[in-house]
């Protein structure tokens, strides 16, 4: 994975239109009429939100006769999943070292209260 492209998966998932774009898709295949019902934009608007989604690698467009139907390739949510995964496993590991630090204090002190 390089950077350039899970920049443009971060900035597809930067907008609010394109997230409620991928959770339509994530209940099926979808055309861009029904893509575009829920929003008071234009479908050329629609078609380049989809533009920006397909170049990202997030969505597919297929053609059948006089549909073309737009799917959710979720590999490439995986990839950016896969980069957050490494800063929650880095997060988990410093908040783990705080809660031992805070029990070690706690000890300490329960132990100093009983020794006075």
């Amino acid at each position: 994975m390089t950077d350039d492209r899970l920049s443009a998966i971060f900035a597809a998932l930067a907008d609010p239109t394109r997230r409620a774009i991928l959770a339509r898709l994530a209940r099926g295949e979808a055309a861009v009429n029904e893509l575009a019902e829920p929003f008071a934009i234009s479908l050329p608007a629609i078609t380049k939100h989809l533009k920006v989604l397909e170049r990202a690698g997030l969505i597919t467009r297929s053609r059948q006769a006089q549909w073309r139907p737009c799917r959710l390739d979720a590999a490439a949510l995986r990839d950016a999943t896969d980069w957050l995964e490494h800063y929650r496993q880095f997060w988990d590991q410093s908040l783990d070292r705080l809660d031992e630090y805070l029990q070690n204090i706690q000890t300490a002190e329960s132990d100093d209260s009983h020794s006075v």
